[in-house]
């Protein structure tokens, strides 16, 4: 009877010991697909923007004064997405104005002589800083009154170019005054130009530093998340993004494949996708990019309880056609043998 009870013990005791093994089988274990001859699961992976996800945040500390999209929203390159407080900076802006203003007219007063080419040079860079402030200020203002309802994206558009056109036309200018400068033979400025210049240079300083307090969208792409409000403290060093972006335009797995899998793969490789939301559907998909170094497993999957315990290469997928998958959903990734 004693030595029945301990068989039946020591049976369980291997049997769960069997179970636990299967449990942790490290990722990328070959294991083929039901009714899919020829593939086999190796990564787990999540499903992002092709873009990958764009953090937003602070370039400086700031109070945040005002957040211009909300969840859904789509943005173009260059549009305001949040505001910090700027008063501070506004008035920093109108007194560099002010002294180059002042400036101006005492230089006007002497006599440009030798120097006038360089001169003339100099005062094209400042009209050329002054028309990207002003183009700037017009996308801005076009992009919040679309924004509203009250504007189109025609003008918008118009006003985008715009910006682009002044940006290209100072970096022109800047170019033929930095030549103008090294030839020999340019006299150097006199004093009071000189004092102009400084005084030029101030302001185009005071205006990149209010220019940091308007936080912009880098690409055009759709607000993810919206993680500040109004009246909150932004600060660089943040523990989550104000704000995040990404391109849904198109869709895209960062899978992680077992690096002793790695040389199974290519580039262009057929791969499906599956997942547990949908466990009756399958997605193509192909190998976009293979990385080239190894580093510790960060995803899970629920479905295949893989582990992420392991050393891995990540893998980025591109879908053919995502269909109702959504970003940040987990999957399994599935490639065939390459032989």
């Amino acid at each position: 009877m004693l030595r029945g009870l301990w068989l039946l013990a020591m049976l369980g005791i291997v049997g769960a010991a069997a179970v636990l093994a299967g449990a942790v089988r490290p990722i990328g274990a070959q294991e083929t697909t039901s009714g899919k001859s020829g593939w086999q699961s190796v990564a787990p992976g999540v499903v992002e923007p092709v873009s990958g996800e764009i953090k937003i945040l602070a370039a400086v500390v700031g109070r945040v004064r005002e957040v211009s999209v909300g969840v859904n929203d789509k943005v173009v390159a260059g549009e305001p997405v949040l505001r910090l407080d700027d008063e501070d900076a506004r008035a920093r802006v109108a007194t560099a104005r002010a002294q180059v203003a002042m400036r101006e007219r005492v230089r006007n007063d002497q006599s440009a002589g030798r120097g006038e080419n360089r001169r003339n040079a100099e005062d094209d860079v400042a009209s050329a800083e002054a028309t990207l402030g002003e183009a700037r200020a017009a996308f801005e203002a076009a992009t919040l009154a679309k924004r509203a309802g009250n504007g189109s994206d025609t003008v918008m558009t118009t006003a985008r170019a715009a910006w682009t056109r002044a940006q290209e036309n100072l970096d022109r200018e800047r170019a033929r005054l930095r030549k103008l400068e090294s030839e020999s033979g340019t006299p150097l400025p006199t004093q009071k130009e000189g004092e102009l210049q400084v005084a030029r240079s101030e302001l185009w300083l005071s205006v990149a530093e209010l220019e940091k307090l308007t936080i912009r969208a880098p690409i055009a792409s759709t607000v993810l998340q919206v993680n500040v409000k109004i009246g909150e403290v932004a600060a660089p060093a943040a523990s989550q993004p104000l704000i995040l972006l990404g391109d849904l335009s198109r869709l895209r797995v960062r899978a992680e494949l077992d690096e002793h899998d790695v040389g199974k793969i290519a580039i262009g490789g057929a791969v499906v996708i599956r997942a547990y939301a949908f466990r009756n559907r399958e997605f193509a998909g192909k190998v976009a990019t293979i990385a080239p170094t190894v580093r510790p497993g960060r995803i899970s999957s629920p479905e295949s309880g893989h582990l992420t315990d392991f050393s891995v290469n990540e893998v980025l997928i591109d879908l053919e056609d995502p269909g109702p998958l959504l970003v940040g959903m987990k999957v399994d990734a599935y490639f065939r043998p390459q032989k």
